[in-house]
């Protein structure tokens, strides 16, 4: 494909945002009576949503959404993973309201027996022994931080990066021109310079990673077994299996993060790709879209806390800044308990990996048949799609290959014709609700935005 047409491109992006605008009046009257809101919006990260503003939510179910306009969308994005049970999945939905009504009791600071359940099925899942629980999976990294500084006595941590693992400080850091770790681009407000609490290496790039151990001071390499939020990028060959050796080598803890690669399998990456972390984390999706996370640890590292906890270095317990109130609450673990029982179970994940290859196959063809420089990636039932003709080997190229006018024309052409993706970047996620039919929407679709772009016919 020769050098795309800016200019047409341009032109198609205002007509696609009109059409958006001047189909969701009710949307954009809500946005603008937000004036109590900061960003008019309950979290600012909304805005990301591309047309100038918001859909507003009416109702979802399964993986359909109908915004307050009364557009019905077939759902790719699922919450940004957090849906990926699909939106308010019947099972759960039962689960929750019995333990709000019947049962009462929404949170009380007392365990209920839901919580070894679900700490059972994790480890059946992911092979951690010891599980502790969160309300998200920045909780989850946040707190496991903490413990993998106690276990070790090391004040480090090594991320990549691009890297996701919430909105945790110390992971929002690149390597630096002379490999010292400083702030990735847009990090509002760090507390300290990130040298102090971080390391950072390049992903795919274990002689960057070794450089960084060697200073002797990381507690923990923290990390997903795939970049997930700048586009999927996978890693290459022998990756992650350096990694596990070089944490063991330089006296590190492995912590593995999958609150996006879950979709990698109903035992995530970890299971799949047999990984061997000391530390675990996921979040998002396990709770069926009530607030939940988890982190897990092996019986090493929990003796390795202990010996510190019980010499009284460290308070666990009370004052130490490792849990939260509401973390752990009824709620959270009967919603747990009954998603990861009845609804993402061994054999929805089967469908819905059967359902992602559908959809990369889909917009592989396009890509083909229109000769246009781009590629798809998938991960399970997780795939995306990036504007540049190459996978992306590290999170800086991946960075580097973002489209400012590309993500948003397609990002709407999409919307507009019902079919709903991230708005961070081309990112669909198959749900338990999903369908052969939903997918070939979406390639149906895809293909007549690209037609449009390239002049070859006009979109429906």
């Amino acid at each position: 494909m020769p050098d795309l047409d800016r200019s047409r491109l341009t032109e198609l992006l205002a007509v696609e945002q009109a059409a958006y605008t001047k189909g969701h009046p009710r949307s954009r009257e809500l946005f603008e009576e937000g004036t109590n809101l900061f960003g008019k919006v309950p979290m600012t990260w909304m805005n990301k949503w591309s047309g100038g503003f918001p859909l507003y939510l009416d109702h979802a179910r399964g993986n359909r959404i109908s915004d307050v306009d009364g557009h019905t969308y077939v759902d790719f994005a699922l919450g940004d993973t957090g849906a990926m049970a699909g939106h308010s999945p019947r099972a759960t939905v039962e689960a929750v309201a019995r333990r709000m009504g019947d049962l009462g009791g929404i949170t009380t600071m007392l365990p209920t027996a839901d919580a070894q359940w679900v700490g059972a099925e994790l480890t059946r899942r992911f092979g951690m022994p010891l599980w502790s629980f969160t309300l998200s999976a920045t909780d989850a990294n946040r707190w496991a931080v903490r413990l993998a500084r106690l276990a070790t006595g090391r004040p480090k941590i090594l991320v990549f990066a691009y890297c996701y693992h919430g909105s945790v400080d110390e992971t929002f850091a690149v390597p630096g021109v002379d490999g010292k770790a400083e702030s990735r681009p847009g990090n509002v407000a760090p507390p300290v310079p990130l040298d102090l609490t971080t390391r950072a290496a390049t992903w795919n790039d274990l002689a960057s990673v070794e450089r960084e151990l060697a200073h002797g001071d990381v507690a923990a390499i923290l990390t997903e077994p795939a970049l997930t939020n700048i586009g999927i990028v996978l890693p290459e060959p022998g990756f992650m299996e350096g990694l596990r050796e070089l944490a063991t080598r330089y006296g590190a803890l492995l912590m593995i993060d999958e609150t996006h690669t879950f979709s990698a399998g109903w035992g995530g990456a970890t299971h799949a790709w047999g990984l061997e972390p000391d530390i675990f984390v996921i979040g998002k999706s396990i709770g069926g879209g009530i607030p939940s996370g988890a982190y897990g640890i092996t019986e090493a590292v929990a003796a390795a806390i202990t010996g510190h906890t019980d010499a009284g270095d460290a308070d666990i317990i009370d004052v130490g800044g490792v849990g939260g109130t509401l973390a752990g609450n009824a709620l959270s673990l009967a919603a747990m308990r009954t998603t990861l029982g009845e609804v993402m179970t061994d054999d929805a994940f089967e469908r819905m990996i059967a359902l992602g290859e559908r959809f990369e196959v889909g917009v592989r063809g396009v890509i083909e048949s229109r000769s246009v420089p781009w590629h798809v990636v998938r991960l399970g039932c997780r795939v995306e799609y990036l504007f540049r003709p190459d996978r992306a080997r590290t999170g800086s190229e991946a960075a580097a290959g973002q489209d400012d006018e590309l993500d948003p024309l397609i990002h709407l052409y999409l919307l507009n014709r019902g079919v709903l993706m991230t708005p961070f970047h081309n990112m669909a996620l198959m749900s338990p609700a999903t369908t052969a039919e939903d997918v070939d929407r979406h390639t149906e679709v895809f293909g007549q935005a690209v037609d449009e772009l390239i002049g070859r016919g006009s979109g429906g």
